[in-house]
């Protein structure tokens, strides 16, 4: 059953496109990945779903509550964790929760249970009386997530949750998020960072200038379009060149973009093989070699030609 519905969304600023025609659901209870570069739309999409802006056009439900006409309702069943640490440094870590959960609304009576829990939750409880300021980044980090906890929300949103933190607090990070989700809740993840996508999330939606160009499962993604790529650095490729690429027995597809043969291939060891073989026979010269790991970041370099990060 899904507890969130977007149809046909479109949000424009002026003559920009910000999110050009998505439709998604996300299931009750899963981890729903949102991946794409900077400009994708990612960041729109969250802000329409916390009623922070207002579609252009189509519909967005969360549990029952369309956001245009219940904004209220919907910000009563959800929780956010935006990308950049909201907390106040010279407040503790406890202050910081009481504060927050007042702001949000959240009944007195409630209020010492739930940041007691969440400090907890959070590996916080002995650095509870500490100011924000003397905390590391991860521990701002887990903070943040806990102030999104605060109202018990259905459905959780984390933007970038674990940029800037060290290891051992993304992997705690980590265990929050899948021990939330273990419970019931029903999170949205947009990360950098692919690994975590492949490691945490149930489905994905990758999006490039404002539209969704490939949504499903992290596994049956790679498996349909991660494996067997290729790119090869070559001063210049005309078409007669790539004509005799595309005819080699283990090359499905190849395109040639800024100095970079792009090869998608059925079995990569052999069809690079066959590649070099052509390149003695024709005295070209390969500048560079890279072969794509198998991998959500193989697949999302496909789609969109360019790395998350750029």
């Amino acid at each position: 059953m899904s507890l969130v519905s977007v149809s046909d969304l479109h949000k424009e600023y002026g003559s920009v496109k910000a999110v050009d025609g998505v439709t998604l659901e996300i299931a009750s209870g899963e981890i729903f990945g949102l991946l794409g570069p900077n400009g994708a739309g990612k960041t729109t999409i969250i802000n329409t779903l916390c009623t922070y802006s207002e579609p252009t056009s189509g519909e967005v439900v969360v549990a029952g509550h369309d956001v245009k006409s219940e904004p209220e309702a919907v910000r009563r069943i959800i929780g956010v964790v935006p990308q950049d640490i909201a907390l106040y440094p010279d407040l503790s870590g406890a202050e910081n929760l009481r504060f927050f959960g007042r702001m949000y609304g959240v009944p007195k009576a409630m209020l010492a249970r739930r940041t007691a829990e969440l400090l907890d939750l959070m590996g916080l409880s002995q650095h509870a009386r500490k100011r924000v300021e003397h905390y590391s980044g991860g521990m701002k980090r887990r903070l943040n997530l806990a102030v999104g906890l605060l109202s018990d929300p259905v459905f959780l949103m984390l933007d970038e949750p674990t940029v800037g933190v060290d290891p051992q607090s993304r992997n705690a990070i980590f265990e929050n998020v899948r021990g939330l989700n273990e419970q019931g809740l029903t999170i949205l993840y947009t990360t950098h960072y692919m690994e975590e996508a492949e490691l945490l999330c149930d489905r994905v939606a990758i999006m490039d200038e404002g539209r969704i160009i490939a949504l499903d499962a992290p596994q049956h993604l790679i498996n349909h379009l991660g494996k067997g790529l290729i790119h090869v650095g070559v001063k210049q490729a005309d078409e007669e060149m790539l004509v005799r690429l595309r005819a080699l027995p283990r090359v499905k597809a190849v395109t040639y973009r800024d100095g970079t043969l792009a090869f998608e291939t059925v079995d990569a060891q052999r069809a690079l093989l066959e590649i070099i073989a052509l390149f003695n026979q024709t005295d070209t010269a390969m500048t560079s070699l890279e072969i794509l790991e198998p991998n959500l970041e193989s697949v999302f370099i496909k789609l969109t030609g360019r790395q998350l990060r750029d």
